[in-house]
This record gives structure tokens, C-alpha cells and sequence, in this order.
């Protein structure tokens, strides 16, 4: 495993050295087209490239988890909250060798979905969706965590930010200038004769293109990730059924209205994209392999649930292409899949949904009152009211005054938490 993180962290370096390339050669093209005969003027918007770059790389190392995770509206949850969750994560850490247990996040939405974030596992957590929770068994919600613990592992998450980082400046500086030059009428200093003009030329393509190239790569090395964690997933959970029934539940589940209500930064993270979920092919600018893809190459594993089992398994299927390095593929160690958990026999679901939105309600500070019919009473922060009438026997509760307090705290917390 140690060979494949370094196999991944050269391939790394080198996707990252292109995209700074690109970067800095396109302040160069913008500084010629604006000043073709002042080298100093050239070299300043080469600086003002770089300084972009800084910039967003900088607020990304600060604070991107945070700002990732508040952009998902997504609620940190203890173990006590939820230990089933918390106790995949464990396994899933020690599968795979990660020193550090990730936090644990939950969002409130009812399409099944997760995603990973951390610059390093210290500083790593996952994400999972109440839908994920309601629908997915333990099998699969195990095969999902160990996608994600992988991409922690295999230091995706550190390249998809550097990456992303890099990427977004080269498109945000080339549409400044292409705007620039729009709305500026195309005018620049200096001459040059034909030669000047075929290198304008060159400069204004350049500019044009390297964002589109920059995508083109950016995703590439994305598709490929995906095809690794999956896996890395096959390999810790010894179970790639569990990943293939997953995925297909995930993108099945994909509606226009959840794949119109994702966000467009976090959509490439989760994994399944779900502006993207229901294709069957993967263009030049699809973030993740197509879903039947990955589903077919983890059920063509031949009862193995190696890397090599699963670098032969998509050999099979995408001819003499290889998603796995060739000293990876040698050190992988034969290991049979195990069988089906027998709690993984989830019926109708509906204590999975319970058990999901118990949870949520926990994290939000709800109080619980419990009634002699059995019934659950479930008060949200902020209710005012000091009795509350159970609606399938009638009793009339009273509520006591720690209670009330403890409504007030959690409504006054909500609203703190909604300010930052």
C-alpha cells in the first residue's frame, strides 16, 4: 500500500508541475498579448498568475474542509451519536492503515451520496447523506466509507485540492483577460510585423485553450482516482459486491431535482457525481468514470478481492489499458471475498430511515420525550410551549423546565452556527 501512495504521489507531482506550466504560461501569453515588446510587463502578469494562484491555494490550506463541508450544510457527529457509522469508519481506517480516524459529518438530504475531504489525514473528515444512511445496508455503506477512506489514504483529497486550486485560477485569469480583451476592443502596444502578429495569434489561442486543457486534465486524473479507490474499497472490505450494489443504488436514486439542487463545487467530490450520475459514457470533462463502468469491473473480480483481482478485472474489460502501477500490482497479496454480513438483510429499510433521521434530530439538539404508548415525541430547538399532547393517545405532557432551557440553548446555537 506504502508503493501505490508513492506511485500516486509522483503522478501527482507531475500533473501538478503541467498545470503550473499551463499557469504560468498563460500570464506570459495575456502579458505579450497586452505588451508584445516590454519583457518587464510580460513577466509582471507572469507575478499577477502566480499571485492568483497564491491566493486561492492559501484560503484552500487555511480553511477549505471547513469551508467545503459549511457549503454541504454538513453536521459533525460524535460516536455516540452514531456508533454503527463510527465503527465502519474504524474498520475501514485499520484496513487500510490510516493512522488517523477521520471525522464524521451527516447531511440532511434524502439521495444517497458521500464524499472526502482533508489536505492530510489529520485533518481529514467524511461526509455521508441521510439517504445514504436510510437506503444503503452495512455492506454497502461499508464498501461507500472505504471509497472514501481510500481517496484519505491515497492522498486524493491533497491532489483534487491542489489540483482544483491550480485549475480554477487558470480559468478564472483566462476569462478575465478574454473579457478584457471583448470589452476593450482587442487593443494592445507594440508592433512585430507578421511575425508579431502569427505570435498575437498564438498568444490568444493559448489563452483560449489552456483552460479547457487544464480540465481535460484535471478531470482525466480524477476519472483514474475514482477507478483506484474502487479498488482500494474491494481490497478493505474483501466484498466488492458491496461497491457495486452501492453505486448502482446511488445513481439510481439521482433525480433531476437533487442533481439540479447539488453544488457545482462539491458536485466532483462525492462519489457519485450527481450532475452526471445516470450516464453511460465518460467524456473529456466527466469528473468520474461512468457508474455501469466501475459496476462491471468490480463484478468481474472472479471471487478475488486483490488489487491485482481488480487490475485484471478492468484489463479484461478496457483492453491493455492499466489503472494500477506494475510495482503495486506485483506486491498485491491474494485474498479471497468473504461473504455477505448477515445484517445486511435490510427488508423494507424503514428502521435505516429511522435510525437516519433519529440521527439527524440528534445532532440538532432535539429533545425526545417518551410516552407511555411507545410513542416518540420529538421537540425541535426553540418550541416555546410548556405542555405537548401526544397525538396517538392524547396524554399531555408537561415539559420540565431544564428542558425548556435546553430547547432554548440548542435554538440560540442554530442560529450562531448560521451566522458564521
Amino acid at each position: 500500500m506504502f508503493e501505490l501512495i508513492r506511485a500516486n504521489q509522483r503522478k501527482s507531482i507531475w500533473l501538478m508541475a503541467i498545470l503550473a506550466s499551463v499557469l504560468l504560461a498563460l500570464g506570459y501569453a495575456i502579458g505579450f498579448l497586452v505588451a508584445p515588446d516590454e519583457p518587464g510587463i510580460q513577466s509582471f502578469f507572469v507575478i499577477i498568475a502566480v499571485g492568483v494562484w497564491l491566493v486561492m491555494l492559501l484560503t484552500s490550506l487555511a480553511g477549505g474542509e471547513r469551508i467545503l463541508l459549511a457549503s454541504a450544510q454538513a453536521r459533525e457527529v460524535q460516536k455516540k451519536d452514531a456508533p454503527q457509522l463510527y465503527n465502519i469508519v474504524e474498520e475501514m481506517c485499520i484496513a487500510s492503515g490510516l493512522s488517523t480516524v477521520p471525522k464524521v459529518y451527516i447531511i440532511d438530504s434524502p439521495s444517497p451520496n458521500a464524499f472526502a475531504v482533508g489536505l492530510k489525514p489529520q485533518r481529514a473528515a467524511v461526509a455521508v447523506t441521510t439517504g445514504l444512511m436510510g437506503k444503503l445496508n452495512r455492506d454497502e455503506l461499508q464498501a461507500v466509507m472505504a471509497h472514501e477512506i481510500a481517496h484519505i489514504q491515497n492522498r486524493d483529497t491533497l491532489f483534487m485540492t491542489l489540483a482544483g486550486v491550480t485549475v480554477g485560477a487558470i480559468i478564472i485569469i483566462g476569462d478575465i483577460f478574454l473579457r478584457s480583451m471583448i470589452y476593450g476592443g482587442g487593443r494592445r502596444r507594440g508592433g512585430g510585423g507578421n511575425q508579431g502578429a502569427a505570435l498575437m495569434v498564438i498568444a490568444v489561442v493559448m489563452a483560449i485553450l489552456a483552460p479547457i486543457l487544464a480540465n481535460i486534465l484535471y478531470f482525466a486524473c480524477s476519472r483514474r482516482r475514482e477507478y483506484l479507490a474502487d479498488a482500494c474499497a474491494a481490497q478493505y472490505t474483501r466484498y466488492p459486491e458491496g461497491l457495486a450494489s452501492a453505486l448502482e443504488k446511488i445513481s439510481g436514486q439521482v433525480t433531476r431535482q437533487t442533481a439540479q439542487a447539488a453544488s457545482r463545487t462539491l458536485a466532483p467530490m462525492y462519489i457519485v457525481n450527481p450532475m452526471a450520475a445516470r450516464g453511460r459514457r465518460a467524456g473529456l470533462f466527466s469528473t468520474h468514470p461512468a457508474t455501469e463502468d466501475r459496476v462491471r469491473v468490480l463484478r468481474s473480480m472472479s471471487g478475488q478481492a486483490s488489487l491485482a483481482a481488480y487490475e485484471k478485472a478492468y484489463q479484461a474489460l478496457h483492453g491493455k489499458q492499466s489503472v494500477l502501477p506494475p510495482s503495486v500490482r506485483a506486491a498485491s497479496v491474494d485474498q479471497a471475498v468473504r461473504e455477505q454480513h448477515r445484517e445486511s438483510d435490510d427488508g423494507t429499510g424503514r428502521s435505516q430511515w429511522r435510525q437516519a433521521q433519529d440521527l439527524l434530530h440528534q445532532v440538532d439538539r432535539y429533545a425526545v420525550i417518551a410516552c407511555v404508548c411507545g410513542m416518540k415525541l420529538k421537540l425541535p430547538p426553540g418550541y416555546e410551549e410548556s405542555k405537548v399532547g401526544c397525538p396517538k393517545c392524547g396524554h399531555v405532557h408537561v415539559l420540565p423546565p431544564e428542558m425548556m432551557a435546553g430547547l432554548a440553548a440548542a435554538q440560540m446555537a442554530q442560529r450562531k452556527g448560521k451566522k458564521r
